[in-house]
């Protein structure tokens, strides 16, 4: 069995569509949309919408990891066109109609923190499967999925004018990955609690970590952990007891997918 597994595709359309050559499924962790592009600041979908030199200094302060920056400039931003969120659906839904139609059969797909997960059961065929929060089993392996990103404990989310992150409680997190069992590979946009998975080199600093994988890690003794979400981490894969820890890649820079077989 080989299977083809890919996170942070971000708009890349032609690299998904060759993803899953040569495999018997693909596994896609999330972030299909390209919502600001770091390397074009006319990409994207805050380059179209507010032009380059918004989406250059957004890129910015990013960087910088000065969040509380980062959030007050994109609010002022937004401020300045009409209606925002009905904008923003429309490009991902846009998007979303070029990604979906090029994913092959079966593909298994969860959201990351900047999908609109609300939007997939429009676009995903009937060979696309959504299994977030479940257990799924491929060539007689039990895959647990879990997408999206976790807020702090106890912190609540206020969403931007214009649009919502794919965010949940922390308690809601830990219940779905607690609620799994006998995982043989498991999936998540964002990695276990492992700092050298968590840690960005390009940002600077930690990532959001998901509450409870290190421990599914520890009881079930997975062959695989698989996660995407930081780009540059400061290691690719840790070794776990039995388990590889893996970053499978930043997909739009590095259009190849990370390969399991069995």
């Amino acid at each position: 069995m080989r299977v083809h597994v890919v996170s942070d595709v971000h708009g890349d359309v032609e690299g998904l569509a060759r993803a899953g050559e040569g495999a018997d499924a693909l596994v896609v962790l999330g972030d299909l949309i390209d919502f600001i592009d770091y390397a074009d600041p006319t990409g994207g979908i805050v380059g179209t919408v507010l032009g380059a030199d918004v989406s250059a200094e957004l890129a910015r302060l990013r960087r910088s990891a000065d969040r509380h920056a980062l959030r007050a400039y994109a609010t002022e931003a937004w401020k300045a066109v009409g209606n925002p969120r009905a904008l923003v659906e429309e490009a991902v839904a846009e998007q979303y109609a070029r990604l979906f139609a090029v994913l092959p059969a079966p593909t298994w797909a969860i959201p990351g923190n900047v999908d609109v997960p609300h939007l997939w059961a429009q676009h995903a065929g009937p060979h696309v499967h959504l299994p977030d929060g479940k257990v799924a089993e491929i060539g007689g392996l039990r895959f647990a999925f879990v997408g999206g990103a976790p807020l702090p404990r106890g912190v609540a989310f206020t969403p931007g004018p214009a649009w919502r992150p794919n965010l949940v409680s922390w308690d809601d997190y830990a219940t779905v990955v607690d609620g799994f069992s006998a995982v043989d590979v498991l999936c998540s946009h964002v990695p276990p609690a492992l700092p050298e998975l968590a840690y960005d080199v390009v940002t600077r600093g930690p990532e959001a970590t998901g509450p409870g994988l290190v421990e599914v890690i520890d009881r079930d003794r997975p062959r695989a952990a698989l996660s995407g979400h930081v780009h540059q981490p400061l290691a690719q894969r840790v070794r776990r007891g039995r388990t590889e820890c893996v970053n499978v890649g930043y997909f739009r820079r590095r259009p190849t997918p990370y390969v399991l077989r069995w």
